[in-house]
């Protein structure tokens, strides 16, 4: 576990000696975050690590005094070390206005520091992660199609990708671990389909998929939902706490972890699956998008085919980047 620990804030975050480190955490958690933060110590570095209940849905905004610490314009590295996602909240946003190197670890688990993602070499994979991200700014159509039934459409034109490669250098990057992926946020109410969950949807305690989940998009928003009893979970739970913006198409993203071999539950693992691609639904501001909602979940598809300008970015999960 610590030679994970080390790994993340040597690799991942590149921290040096004299910068002040700030870990939001929760009692789930809380093990995980002693952990890098001793790796922290080990080289030089006092964090400062503050602790706060887990929020009901992830996008959330983190508790007030915490997110004043985020947002105070003196943290140099920010990690995110919660149950729930805090790294679509506007005081993440803020955070890294303001400089914060910002590393989203939502739902880490203990295995992880030794088992999984984090074995991938994160240099290595930079350069591709970079690419897609470039090939996603520079595309003005996408359209994103699986065996299982998924065919949807995005307008790209004027957004640009972002390549969450699992290091941050300098003041301002961010990333999660253990992603490695490259995200674009889609021009809002454009895109139109049907999305056919077969991954997992990693958000809602919802995990790996069992039976397939039937997504209706139309004019940018889901509009039906059904399948299983996993669909009729989802349904239930976005129908309790509807708001502006909670159906909104978000993102299209491309995993691109090769230690990330399967789905397994593991949240972090999920969005890295090597080839696989997600849509994220809710908040798009932090990722270059217009759209302020009260959460952002994701839902994983297996083996897609990903077409930028008629171009096969990805094929059947091939990377072809």
């Amino acid at each position: 576990m610590f030679k994970g620990a080390l790994k993340i804030v040597r690799e991942c975050a590149n921290l040096r000696a004299g910068e002040n480190v700030l870990i939001v955490t929760d009692p789930e958690r809380y093990s995980s975050a002693l952990m890098v933060a001793a790796a922290a110590r080990a080289i030089g570095v006092e964090p400062v690590i503050a602790s706060m209940s887990p929020n009901q849905l992830d996008g959330q905004e983190p508790h007030p005094l915490v997110a004043q610490l985020m947002t105070s314009g003196k943290v140099d590295v920010l990690f995110m070390m919660v149950t729930r996602s805090i790294g679509h909240s506007r005081a993440a946003i803020e955070a890294v206005r303001k400089g914060a190197r910002s590393l989203s670890m939502t739902k880490f688990e203990e295995e992880q520091f030794y088992r999984g993602g984090l074995l991938a070499d994160f240099e290595a994979q930079k350069p591709q992660c970079d690419a897609m991200a470039s090939k996603l700014t520079q595309a003005r159509v996408a359209r994103l199609t699986s065996r299982a039934g998924t065919d949807i459409t995005f307008n790209l034109e004027g957004r640009n990708g972002n390549s969450h490669s699992g290091i941050v250098r300098e003041p301002g990057d961010v990333t999660a671990l253990v992603h490695i992926e490259a995200n674009i946020s889609p021009v809002e109410g454009v895109s139109e389909g049907r999305i056919v969950v077969d991954g997992s949807i990693p958000n809602f305690d919802i995990g790996v998929i069992h039976q397939p989940i039937e997504l209706i998009v139309e004019k940018g928003n889901v509009v039906s939902i059904s399948g299983g009893p996993q669909a009729e979970r989802l349904r239930k739970i976005l129908a309790r706490n509807e708001g502006e913006g909670i159906y909104n198409i978000a993102q299209l993203a491309v995993g691109l972890n090769p230690e990330c071999v399967a789905f397994n539950g593991q949240f972090s693992n999920e969005h890295g699956v090597y080839g696989s691609c997600h849509i994220g639904i809710g908040t798009s501001e932090t990722i270059g998008g217009s759209v302020r909602a009260d959460l952002h979940f994701d839902v994983m598809l297996q083996a897609p085919t990903l077409t930028l300008d008629g171009v096969d970015v990805v094929k059947n999960g091939e990377v072809l980047v």
